[in-house]
């Protein structure tokens, strides 16, 4: 995990360095630059995978150089069976495959690639470059044109934002070169064909092994555990694969106070499961103060993104403390199983479909931003199981039908949201979790850290923004103009470090569906119910 900068033109070293070290807390173990005729490759490095030789950018077997940032699961299959060990390897780095895929394939290899990354890789003998993005967009990438015609890449736009009059965030799934500019390259059957598998058997056999291989790594790890379902799950699958070796797996929740719904709900699971646990708390007044450097990191004025990603932010820096350096998160399952509550409004099964495509497209925008920009601040590597490209197709592919919550005064005509993956892990025999834990309705994480939260972040911002300074609200920021005091006060955070226009169109708003308000919180929903769970339920490990 790195933070990426390069640039493909004439510029001093001094200043691609300069603008690289904005993006050293992405990659505070070690850092180089790579100074060609044909541009500039800089890299800062977060040394998770090959401690040792792993230091990029990475040659391959002729003048061909890479700079990566995010992980490849598959690179020793890749390098043995696609490959057949024909290039020399320079490391045991993850990355390397990916300049060898080049040299052997051309561009044609990113679809080979199971992971999760961004990459820049400068090809001198041939003259040309090639850039390319995860399908989904889980490592983050921006590319822009300064004055003089150099065309820049880079993990975070703090990078770039200043040289380039013009940039944009790279999109998911596609790859670039001067000969064919973007190419969508990723073309999953869920995107283009009718989902019509009627059968839910192997959700818990693919999400099982998307676990285990983000296990790879040669740093200490743990996993975040809200006491939600998803963190909860992957916690529970990380647990059982580690009793194998009789390592202990670090568990971390965060809330406003121990009472919280989350905080109680994680306890629970982590005594159930017996996991090293550790709580965190912080206050609002913290979280307040913390603002304008959060958005710093976030490069985001979405008011659901900044919400979430302070108390993420918090926990984060602690886990950095404890020398923890990797940790598994469960971003990704309420877009692809429809688990958000505004889901229940659905009006019907091929609408619920269509909006759990939107939000997965969507996920670099969102979740998976949040995830990254708030630990990468701190220097924490975070991984989606979730998001495996093998469970992505499995489940977008199974009929709405059987994904889609309904709330019924029947109960019987009744089905929680999640309600396939819940019944995955649902063995009396061998249980993954507490059934209490295990049928949890959704708390949205900025809501389960303690509901005061947002309501003193609310309240602050009211008190902070006057009404005449609201009513200006559509001149100072006519694109994507603030509807409310408290996204109006995040703006203006925003705009003090990214006053661009070009920064601000980098931004998606995360706007819920089927609601009688745009709240993006999941109390707004008129079907939440306060998660309480008893202390005598809590009691019992």
């Amino acid at each position: 995990m790195c933070g990426i900068l390069a640039v493909i033109g004439q510029k001093s070293k001094e200043q691609v360095q300069t603008l690289s070290s904005r993006m050293r807390h992405r990659g505070p173990d070690e850092r180089d630059v790579y100074v060609s005729t044909m541009g500039i490759l800089s890299h800062e490095r977060l040394a998770v995978v090959d401690l040792t030789t792993g230091k990029q950018p990475i040659r391959g077997s002729r003048n061909t150089y890479v700079i990566h940032n995010g992980e490849i699961y598959n690179h020793k299959s890749l390098k043995e069976q696609t490959l057949k060990n024909k290039y020399p390897q320079r490391s045991t780095s993850d990355s390397e495959v990916i300049v060898h895929l080049y040299e052997e394939y051309g561009t044609a290899f990113c679809n080979l690639l199971d992971g999760m990354f961004a990459f820049v890789i400068l090809d001198e003998d041939k003259q040309t470059f090639m850039a390319g993005r995860d399908p989904i967009g889980i490592k983050p990438l921006y590319y822009g044109t300064d004055t003089e015609g150099a065309l820049w890449f880079a993990s975070e736009m703090k990078a770039i934002c200043d040289v380039c009059p013009h940039f944009e965030a790279f999109p998911p799934g596609h790859y670039y070169t001067p000969q064919t500019g973007l190419v969508k390259y990723d073309s999953p059957k869920w995107e283009t064909e009718p989902a019509l598998d009627e059968d839910p058997s192997g959700l818990r056999e693919l999400l099982e092994a998307s676990v285990e291989k983000r296990l790879m790594c040669d740093v200490p790890f743990g996993v975040l555990l809200s006491g939600g379902l998803d963190s909860s799950l992957i916690a529970s699958i990380v647990q059982r694969k580690l009793r194998e070796t009789g390592q202990i797996l670090h568990s971390f929740s965060i809330g406003l106070n121990p009472d919280v719904p989350d905080l109680k709900a994680a306890a629970h699971v982590a005594r159930f499961l017996g996991t090293q646990h550790h709580q965190v708390l912080f206050s609002v007044e913290e979280g307040i103060r913390i603002l304008d450097k959060l958005i710093w990191h976030l490069e985001s004025y979405d008011v659901t993104t900044i919400r979430a990603s302070t108390p993420m932010y918090f926990l984060s820096r602690y886990i950095a403390k404890q020398g923890i350096k990797m940790v598994l998160s469960g971003e990704g399952a309420d877009e692809v199983f429809g688990g958000y509550l505004y889901f229940y409004n659905a009006p019907d099964d091929h609408s619920f479909q269509e909006e759990t495509k939107r939000r997965v497209r969507l996920l670099s925008t969102a979740d998976v931003l949040r995830a990254d920009k708030s630990t990468m601040a701190n220097g924490i590597e975070t991984r989606e199981p979730m998001l495996d490209k093998d469970l992505l197709e499995k489940a977008i592919g199974l009929i709405p039908a059987l994904k889609r919550p309904v709330r019924s005064a029947n109960p019987a005509d009744s089905r929680i949201e999640k309600y396939i993956l819940r019944k995955a892990f649902d063995d009396p025999n061998d249980p993954y979790l507490p059934k209490e834990i295990l049928w949890r309705q959704k708390e949205q994480f900025s809501d389960g850290v303690g509901y005061s939260w947002i309501d003193g972040l609310v309240a602050h911002c009211e008190a902070s923004v006057s009404d005449s300074e609201f009513e200006e609200a559509g001149k100072l920021f006519p694109h994507n103009t603030p509807a409310t005091k408290e996204a109006f006060y995040i703006r203006r955070l925003f705009h003090k470090h990214f006053p661009q226009d070009t920064s601000a169109k980098t931004v998606v708003k995360w706007i819920p569906k089927w609601q009688t308000n745009t709240d993006p919180s999941g109390r707004a929903n008129a079907i939440h119910e306060a998660a309480v769970v008893t202390e005598e339920i809590l009691s019992n490990g």
